[in-house]
């Protein structure tokens, strides 16, 4: 059974001899290990995957003993992830079909290492492609004046499915502060431009005005401030003046989809941490 340690604490002296050690104490192989320090704010960063014999593990007593031998000592705020089951991934999506067909085609293929429970929409345009991959599809339209009920049945659904992550695929609706509070850095978007860019409805209108020789496409996962979350995977692409909107929009999307990809296999992975509204993205 592989498990992943995530940990983040103030920077000292002898905190990786000290987690290798209290590892390899309780029967424990690291097969993976990298940190960080950001020197700027002092705080030190550490992903490590371990291999434990199920004879030897008990996983609850590991747990207890790590937060009152180390967790404790070095003021950590730290996680603990198996592999035995895999994450419930939700997709959220509205018109726009290009992100959903490159993350249900990845997961079909099993590229991504996820389950789907659901697809959610505000519109039913896209129902057909639920169907193809044999996946529930909720329709839950979505304005200001059915808000508050279109909000509850998402987390009823949600709650119900037991929901690990939430994927917006182009989900052209803001999320709700409530549905943020629930999933707090567990919810991922795309943006179809490279943050901060180009605002509004039209960003590749608006680049294509400006002359800009880079189009890109940002993941970041989801604050109450639009747009301004932590950023998780960026690309770029460079453009002429022999391309038309037409061909911005068309090379947009098509890094979309695979920024998104990658963002969300980042989070599966267990390869992000949060702090101070950045990413550390380990390799």
């Amino acid at each position: 059974m592989k498990t992943t340690i995530l940990v983040h604490c103030p920077d000292q002296s002898g905190i990786i001899s000290t987690v290798t050690g209290f590892i390899h104490k309780n029967r424990g192989n690291i097969v993976y290990l990298d940190q960080h320090v950001d020197k700027n704010a002092d705080v030190f960063f550490m992903r490590t995957v371990i291999e434990f014999d199920t004879h030897f593990l008990d996983l609850e007593k590991f747990k207890t003993l790590f937060q009152e031998e180390l967790a404790s000592k070095y003021k950590m705020k730290w996680s603990l992830h198996t592999d035995e089951k895999l994450p419930n991934m939700a997709i959220f999506v509205s018109k726009y079909n290009h992100c959903l067909y490159d993350l249900l085609s990845r997961y079909r293929s099993g590229e991504l290492a996820v389950e789907i429970p659901f697809i959610l929409s505000n519109h039913n345009d896209l129902r057909y492609i639920a169907d193809q991959f044999e996946i529930p599809f909720y329709h839950i339209p979505f304005n200001k004046e059915i808000r508050v009920q279109a909000e509850l049945q998402q987390l009823e659904l949600l709650q119900k499915y037991n929901i690990d992550f939430i994927v917006l695929a182009r989900y052209m609706q803001i999320v709700s502060e409530k549905l943020i509070s629930k999933f707090p850095n567990k919810i991922i978007n795309i943006h179809h431009s490279f943050l901060p860019a180009f605002a509004g409805a039209k960003p590749y209108h608006a680049a294509f005005k400006r002359g800009v020789k880079i189009i890109g496409a940002t993941s970041h996962y989801v604050t109450e401030e639009l747009d301004a979350g932590p950023i998780i995977e960026q690309d770029v692409t460079t453009v002429t003046h022999s391309h038309s909107i037409e061909d911005f929009i068309t090379k947009g999307r098509d890094l979309e989809k695979i920024v998104l990809s990658r963002g969300v296999k980042l989070h599966i992975a267990r390869k992000t941490m949060v702090y101070n509204n950045k990413t550390v993205i380990f390799s």
